[in-house]
Order: C-alpha cells, then sequence, then structure tokens
C-alpha cells in the first residue's frame, strides 16, 4: 500500500515539472491577452452583422408584407376530392372550410 502511494506520488511530482517546463508565465499572460484581443474582435464583428442584419430582416419583411398578393381560391373539382360517405358531427363540410357550398344549400 505504501509502495502504491510513492509511486503516484512520484507519478504526479514529474507530471507537474512537466507542465510547468513546457509552458511559462509569460507566455501564458501573452497566450491569454491574444485569446481575449480576438475574442474581442470576434464580439465586435458579429456585434456589427447583428446591428446590420436585423434592420435589414425587418425592412424586407414590411416590404414583403406591405404588397398585395392574390390568393388561389379556386381549386379544381377533381373527383377523389372530399368523398365523405357520411356528415360530419358538426355539418356537411369541413371544420375549417370558409366557403361550403353544401351548407349555403342546406339553409336555403
Amino acid at each position: 500500500m505504501q509502495a502504491a502511494r510513492q509511486a503516484l506520488q512520484q507519478v504526479a511530482r514529474r507530471s507537474a515539472q512537466h507542465v510547468k517546463g513546457s509552458r511559462g508565465m509569460a507566455s501564458d499572460a501573452s497566450s491569454e491577452k491574444a485569446h481575449l484581443d480576438e475574442a474581442m474582435k470576434e464580439m465586435s464583428k458579429w456585434r456589427t452583422v447583428t446591428y446590420a442584419a436585423v434592420p435589414a430582416c425587418i425592412a424586407v419583411a414590411a416590404w414583403d408584407l406591405s404588397h398585395q398578393h392574390e390568393h388561389h381560391e379556386d381549386v379544381p373539382d377533381y373527383p377523389y376530392m372530399r368523398i365523405r360517405s357520411k356528415d360530419f358531427p358538426w355539418g356537411p363540410c369541413g371544420l375549417f372550410e370558409m366557403h361550403c357550398p353544401d351548407a349555403e344549400g342546406a339553409e336555403e
């Protein structure tokens, strides 16, 4: 048990010395500063992109929605569409059908 503990301590000391020897304090500070500078530049770039892109997207959406567009309401009467063997509980037409010729005929 004692021997295993000493072996682990030696391995820990060697790895600590290896880490200290491979990186110096001066290089750590300059590396962190360089990384921070790069991160700040990236943040500034994406902030500029956001400030330019958001108003552009809003302008395009407003322009697109301000124009009238046509609705295609004339749906061909294909024989395979609206095949129903019995009425729905709420009436002869579908629940969300805006124009229902069956209901208009039934009301008259």
